[in-house]
């Protein structure tokens, strides 16, 4: 079966849960402050291993403490429930890795 395009209405409900993501045309989108190098890429290790499990990739652009992730379904040509089900596991593989702004 192939992955169908979210509508914006169901977008915006997954992204209720998603405080921190944006839309950006056909992906979602977070850009999380990290400690420095070496702790973004553990935490892209983490979703590396949480991609894997879904079938599902990420694009990914690491800086030193920076860290950008873009979740889109390229054969479906934009956001399906795949890409929110990754972003959910972006999250948690950040957990404390991330700086807090509060």
């Amino acid at each position: 079966m192939a992955d169908e395009l979210l509508t914006t209405g169901e977008i915006d409900a997954a992204m209720a849960d998603l405080p921190d993501w944006h839309r950006a045309g056909g992906a979602l989108t977070r850009t999380m402050d990290t400690y420095d190098f070496r702790t973004a890429a553990r935490i892209v290790d983490k979703v590396v291993t949480e991609a894997q499990k879904l079938d599902h990739h990420p694009d990914v652009d690491i800086r030193y403490g920076k860290l950008t992730f873009a979740l889109s379904t390229h054969s479906a040509g934009g956001i399906t429930s795949r890409d929110v089900a990754l972003a959910h596991r972006v999250e948690e593989a950040a957990g404390h890795f991330i700086r807090s702004h509060d």
